[in-house]
């Protein structure tokens, strides 16, 4: 990988608030509430938080969510730190105009921790955040009306093969109940590459019931990403 992009080991634990959420997926708020709302691989981001806070019914799942609490919020702040640094050499590939700067990301990835960890601490939040890893998640059929993935597939493809993608959004669509949706951004690497399988996957998804189309997002932060993928569950 060249050095001139973001430079990864593992998957981050990041954090992104409410109204990142509605921007990378263009979705309207109205959509929270036509049911049970799924976050996959939720991190340290806030959305839960807020979107119950609103009244809606939501979860977030993560495999790091089997921890002690106290070491989610740690690892998501220590991330922080780490991903501004990382930007900040690369600040001018980046798209910001959402953000603004580096520095008004960074506050703004502190203040979903903050919201993220509030919740989580609360008598009813911590319920709200499961154990739970793609490509087979701790859930039944039909389980949710609105599932979301948000920087995990696609932007780890240099990690994670085409099996795992495959396998990983079949399981997204298994959860998501007829009438549903799945939405997942990004659709770049950090390598800022697309999928090269993308055709073949689309096709996958349309032969297992899926509706699949690729749509312009609302924050094109990542280099070349300005698209999310949206499946509509038949």
């Amino acid at each position: 990988m060249s050095k001139d992009v973001y430079q990864q080991v593992g998957v981050a634990m990041t954090c992104r608030g409410f109204d990142e959420y509605l921007r990378m997926f263009d979705l309207p708020e109205r959509e929270l509430a036509q049911g049970k709302v799924l976050d996959v691989a939720g991190g340290g981001s806030s959305f839960t938080a807020d979107a119950v806070d609103r009244g809606y019914d939501a979860i977030a799942a993560d495999p790091r969510y089997v921890r002690d609490t106290s070491q989610w919020v740690e690892e998501a702040a220590a991330e922080i730190e780490a991903s501004t640094m990382k930007l900040s050499k690369l600040r001018d590939y980046f798209d910001w105009t959402y953000y603004g700067s580096l520095e008004r990301h960074r506050e703004g990835r502190i203040e979903s921790l903050k919201r993220f960890s509030g919740h989580l601490q609360s008598a009813e939040g911590r319920s709200r955040y499961l154990a739970g890893s793609l490509p087979e998640l701790p859930f039944r059929d039909h389980s949710f009306s609105l599932v979301l993935c948000s920087h995990f597939l696609f932007l780890y493809a240099e990690q994670f093969g085409f099996e795992f993608h495959k396998q990983s959004i079949l399981e997204l669509m298994r959860v998501c109940m007829p009438g549903g949706e799945v939405r997942v951004y990004p659709l770049h690497s950090l390598g800022w590459k697309p999928f090269e399988r993308m055709d073949e996957l689309l096709a996958i998804i349309t032969a297992h019931g899926g509706e699949p189309e690729l749509l312009p997002s609302r924050l094109p932060f990542i280099p070349g990403s300005s698209s999310y993928m949206r499946i509509a569950i038949c």
